[in-house]
């Protein structure tokens, strides 16, 4: 079974990567917690905590990849905390062994409390000056976050999928083309996008002693500014409206948002259901996903999956949120 170029990424691989531009190992590569790259935290011999992630081969170009490390950067530049990329002679990307590779500081702290109105008001700041700086200039090499051509390649991973369970197949065949259909009669090349985070949950938002700091742009991409907002949200309709109304009015002491975005959160969400259910799909190949994650291959899965998605479909016609007074 294919391991898409990782299955030679051995510990000395890794080891000989890293000494080449003169970083020395001194502790053991703790493996953290990433599927679609390979990353490892470790000590060197002056006791500096690094961060070493090797690219899956033929994800991302390497212009794609550039795009990240220089948005990131860009943000840096302007005192927002973010991590960025360390450089050797000027270069972030590294190579070794036919591998693409980067090194970065580690930095520790705890998960955001997405429920904790401060912290979300801290969020809300720090996001803020993120989308002002994303608003200067789009992305030139990174896709957009929602297309088309995406929702339509996602269905047919799906519809496709060896593991959805023959007896299934009708149902769930009737559900994800109304779906799909919905979705698709969003005018989404039509909307005003900005260079995003793009995957901001609570697990790449870490609260530490100095504040708030955003990490891993793997998916950063050009889409509405909401797409990094509503992930934050959680809970009954007026807690939600209380912790976005709370985000927004910190968010906006730094840039402007387009409330017209709030009835995008809930194509955002059925968008992200069906992109995730694909990508399991797409990557199950790599034993990585089959081993963390063998329920996909269940058919209780599939079956709470529908019943998902039709929820789904009647969310897409409930009025969006409002924000409260302040």
């Amino acid at each position: 079974m294919a391991d898409f170029g990782f299955q030679t990424l051995t510990p000395d691989t890794i080891l000989d990567a890293i000494e080449q531009v003169g970083v020395f190992p001194a502790s053991g590569l703790l493996a953290l917690n990433s599927y679609e790259n390979r990353v490892y935290q470790f000590l060197d011999d002056d006791r500096k905590r690094y961060v070493v992630k090797f690219y899956r081969p033929e994800r991302w170009s390497t212009a794609q990849i550039q795009e990240e490390h220089d948005f990131l950067d860009e943000l840096a530049e302007h005192d927002i905390p973010v991590v960025a990329p360390l450089r050797f002679d000027g270069r972030s990307i590294l190579e070794y062994g036919g591998y693409r590779f980067t090194l970065f500081p580690s930095v520790g702290g705890r998960a955001l409390e997405a429920d904790n109105l401060d912290q979300l008001e801290e969020f809300g700041r720090q996001l803020g000056r993120i989308h002002q700086v994303g608003r200067a200039k789009p992305f030139v090499h990174r896709p957009a976050l929602v297309s088309t051509a995406v929702i339509d390649d996602a269905r047919q991973e799906l519809l496709q999928c060896p593991l959805l369970p023959t007896g299934l197949k009708t149902a769930f065949q009737a559900i994800i083309e109304p779906v799909s259909d919905r979705l698709k009669r969003v005018p989404w090349e039509k909307m005003n996008t900005i260079r995003l985070h793009g995957d901001c949950h609570v697990g790449n938002l870490l609260i530490r002693d100095d504040g708030l700091t955003l990490v891993d742009l793997d998916d950063c991409r050009q889409g509405p500014a909401v797409q990094d907002m509503w992930m934050m949200l959680s809970g009954d309709r007026l807690q939600q409206q209380q912790q976005l109304t709370t985000l927004l009015e910190a968010y906006e002491e730094f840039t402007e948002f387009d409330t017209f975005e709030l009835r995008l959160i809930e194509p955002l969400r059925t968008f992200r259901i069906i992109q995730y259910m694909a990508w399991l799909a797409r990557r199950w190949v790599d034993p990585a996903f089959s081993r963390s994650f063998s329920w996909f291959a269940e058919e209780r899965y599939w079956e709470q999956q529908i019943l998902a998605l039709k929820e789904q479909l009647s969310a897409l016609d409930e009025p969006p949120l409002k924000l409260q007074p302040y």
